[in-house]
């Protein structure tokens, strides 16, 4: 069966084009990570695609050569603190601005993967499946994925017991298991890395009502 998505034509007229994408709205730890982009038409990088269609290894190949060839990119957050209190979504169009003000080139539109648009100063536009469909919103979703994923391989290797270079954060049965078994509240670092407000934590910590 063919997935129709709304009917998205490229922007024209505009010198700088930015894509921005996010990952880690799901897990249960880490901040949400996004990135924007600002591809070089005259030096393109073959490949491109949603990061999560790729294998890690190529995942791995094309992130330094993103950010060689790309006029620009930056990447923007909100952590775990910044979820709790903002909610998912809004720390989520909050790490968006943040990704599109790093950025050493001020862009002339933005492409955003989804459905909703962060509050820009500049024109903008969201495209669902952006990731599939736009190079640079492609490009952005690589470089949010293998930088949180390092992120979490770096915390496995502060907590291996927990597992998180293989969930990467997620709510796995394994993940699960594991903050029933070996806790958080005993260690600040760790505890500060988990969403509050996200029910399996809450449960965990004894705060469901």
């Amino acid at each position: 069966m063919k997935v129709e998505y709304p009917e998205f034509e490229y922007p024209q007229g505009f010198l700088n084009i930015a894509g921005v994408d996010e990952v880690g709205r799901g897990p249960l730890v880490g901040a949400v990570v996004t990135a924007a982009v600002i591809l070089d038409p005259n030096n393109p990088i073959e490949g491109l695609t949603d990061s999560k269609k790729l294998s890690e290894k190529k995942r791995l190949a094309l992130f330094p050569e993103i950010k060689q060839k790309a006029l620009a990119w930056s990447i923007g957050r909100c952590e775990a603190w910044e979820i709790d209190k903002l909610n998912i979504l809004q720390a989520t169009m909050v790490a968006m601005q943040r990704a599109v003000e790093g950025l050493d080139i001020q862009p002339d539109f933005v492409l955003i993967d989804g459905n909703r648009v962060p509050n820009l100063t500049m024109a903008s536009q969201a495209v669902v499946k952006g990731d599939l469909r736009v190079a640079e919103i492609s490009a952005a979703s690589i470089i949010a994925k293998v930088t949180r994923d390092q992120e979490m391989k770096q915390l496995d290797v502060q907590y291996p017991q927990f597992g998180f270079a293989k969930h990467n954060g997620y709510p796995t049965k394994a993940h699960l298991a594991a903050i029933e078994q070996f806790g958080i509240s005993h260690d600040q670092a760790l505890l500060e890395q988990y969403r509050k407000s996200y029910k399996p934590v809450k449960k965990v910590l004894g705060l469901t009502d």
